[in-house]
């Protein structure tokens, strides 16, 4: 459903171009959790997502007059939020340290074991370095492409590849640390 058809959203984003007060607090309550999962999943700190949240929606408010419907109003919220939880990070892991994470560059394949929980695969995400959890959850959580990821991270779409890959090594490794 996008904001040409459905009047209430129309509605919100108008009450919220004019600061009109009941108006933002129901587009906060229309997606604060929403966002909150994915600032979450990006910090892995709850005083931090909630900073983030906070500071993504008043650049939500202060941005309004931008919208232009051409997505949803979920869909152009999440890319300001991601930026407030980058922001909020402000660590980008250099791909010349992976030496020293411990990942190396063969095999290129990645394989996951089959007893894998999601309990697991959550902890594991949470203790990656800020610039591989940024990607992986971007584009394996998320379902954004590299080149969105690019734009909305500042990097190029190869560094994002290349992040995702080392990403899913770096949880490998994680993962049988966890699990064994």
């Amino acid at each position: 459903m996008n904001y040409q058809t459905d009047p209430e959203e129309s509605q919100i984003v108008e009450g919220c171009k004019r600061n009109d007060r009941k108006t933002q607090k129901m587009l906060f309550d229309r997606y604060k959790d929403s966002m909150y999962t994915i600032i979450f999943r990006m910090l892995g700190d709850r005083d931090d997502a909630a900073d983030a949240l906070q500071e993504g929606f008043i650049e939500t408010f202060k941005a309004i007059h931008q919208f232009q419907g051409k997505s949803t109003l979920g869909a152009w919220m999440k890319i300001i939020m991601i930026r407030a939880a980058i922001k909020k990070q402000r660590k980008v892991i250099p791909l010349s340290s992976l030496d020293e994470l411990g990942v190396s560059e063969e095999p290129k394949t990645i394989s996951w074991d089959e007893n894998l929980t999601g309990e697991y695969l959550e902890k594991a995400i949470h203790r990656l370095p800020p610039g591989y959890k940024n990607v992986f959850l971007l584009v394996e959580v998320e379902g954004y492409s590299h080149n969105e990821v690019a734009e909305m991270l500042e990097i190029s779409a190869g560094t994002s590849k290349s992040q995702l890959y080392h990403s899913k090594r770096m949880l490998q490794k994680l993962l049988k640390e966890l699990m064994y």
